[in-house]
């Protein structure tokens, strides 16, 4: 189905003898993104809203980058797409917007299955305005969200549900359509955190029917950039902490000061190449999608499944290259028969060795791995690990191979100290 040299042609950096692993704490980017950030420096390079050709030239890549990001969330609008610098700047700068809805005594949920970037904010506005916290739980033996845990921390105060799509310290997919009707229930917004999932799986706002969900471009394949879904209805609500001669119509009022403009081109390009995944590999999804989908919207669709296809092959490889060895123990989902619940990211430890140990060792063999807690401090410390330096992490994505794999296991089946 998926043609892995055609793929990798189409990203420079992978002509080298690196085996990038390191794709959940950030991706290669592919030739066309390359592409349109140089035409846009050399030919586009303006500030926002000028009279000039260059400036009339930008404005209309930004609104043609807007619109392929709706079609790529499924978004109703373009309008409902806010471009920043990264997911962690735009939850932060949302969140002092929302904190202004609160009022003591009101109820914040979060889960210790989540990336610091969807809990911190909400614990910082939480002690601004007096609310409180409540803590939805995991399943320690396969991490997993405890789904009873969360029906029981929604209550009639709960004013938020912060939720991942996808752990990006273990893989796991949460039940966010679920969260997000629990939320809804008792009238409060749900907040997707779709970093992680977004390189893997394709995403449909509508369908889900949250409020608000975050992503960065530079975890699925673009450039170093940000960015925020929010319904149309509730952006024009929150008020937002701008400039006063900001536009006050979103997405532009939650867009401060001058973007760059060159990632959000750079982000295009990115788009156009999963549509062209889609075109080119994924004529076999298309009888699945084409009643409720057109156009680009079809072709990402069909570039996230063949993207997913592959992976859940990959994945496949990966256990077997890591489960017969002596002292390695891999957190969380661990089933082939439940791959749909997991993006392809691979969490261990190996006795006798330290993460940060392991990630040097693997370097000098051209691994790039992570070790740590990646940011996701409540999983480690809820499966007792921070103090031991959190897990070695393996990332697959789309554009690595069988053979990758087969040699990390070969490079640690005979590490030696």
């Amino acid at each position: 189905m998926l043609d892995i040299e055609a793929v990798r042609s189409r990203f420079p950096s992978l002509n080298n003898e690196t085996v990038f692993f390191d794709n959940p704490g950030g991706t290669q980017i592919a030739q066309d993104v390359l592409r349109r950030m140089q035409h846009y420096l050399l030919n586009t390079n303006a500030n926002h809203g000028g009279a000039f050709t260059t400036s009339l030239r930008s404005d209309s890549v930004v609104y043609e980058a807007r619109q392929a990001m709706a079609d790529f969330l499924n978004a109703a609008r373009p309008e409902e797409i806010v471009f920043g610098q990264n997911m962690t700047s735009l939850t932060l700068h949302v969140s002092r917007s929302i904190a202004l809805l609160l009022q003591p005594g009101d109820e914040i949920v979060v889960t210790r299955l989540d990336h610091d970037a969807n809990i911190a904010p909400w614990l910082l506005i939480a002690r601004d305005r007096g609310c409180i916290i409540h803590w939805v739980d995991i399943h320690p033996e396969d991490c997993t969200l405890d789904m009873q845990d969360l029906e029981r921390q929604v209550t009639p105060r709960t004013k938020l549900v912060a939720i991942g799509y996808a752990s990006n310290a273990v893989g796991t997919i949460n039940d966010v359509k679920r969260a997000i009707e629990l939320a809804h229930q008792v009238g409060a917004l749900c907040f997707i955190d779709a970093v992680q999932y977004a390189p893997h799986r394709f995403i449909d706002v509508q369908e889900l029917d949250c409020d608000l969900l975050a992503c960065s471009g530079y975890k699925f394949f673009g450039p170093h950039i940000g960015i925020l879904y929010g319904k149309y209805e509730l952006l024009q609500k929150l008020e937002a902490y701008k400039v006063r001669p900001a536009d006050n119509e979103p997405p532009g009022k939650f867009e401060t000061g001058t973007q760059s403009f060159e990632s959000i081109a750079g982000l295009l390009g990115c788009l156009e190449y999963l549509a062209w995944l889609g075109t080119t590999f994924g004529a076999s999804f298309t009888h699945q999608h084409q009643e409720l989908l057109t156009g680009r919207r079809l072709a990402l669709r069909q570039g996230m499944e063949v993207i997913n296809a592959y992976e859940n092959e990959l994945s496949q490889t990966i256990l077997q290259a890591l489960t017969p060895l002596p002292g390695l123990k891999l957190y969380g989902i661990a089933d082939p028969q439940r791959w749909q619940e997991r993006v392809p990211t691979f969490s261990f430890s190996l006795e006798g060795w330290q993460p940060r140990e392991l990630a040097e060792q693997l370097a000098i063999e051209h691994f790039n791995v992570w070790n740590g807690n990646y940011y996701a401090v409540e999983v480690m410390a809820r499966l007792g690990l921070e103090e031991q330096g959190g897990l070695l992490r393996v990332g697959l994505a789309h554009y690595n191979t069988h053979t990758e794999i087969e040699r990390l296991g070969r490079a640690l089946s005979t590490l030696k100290k």
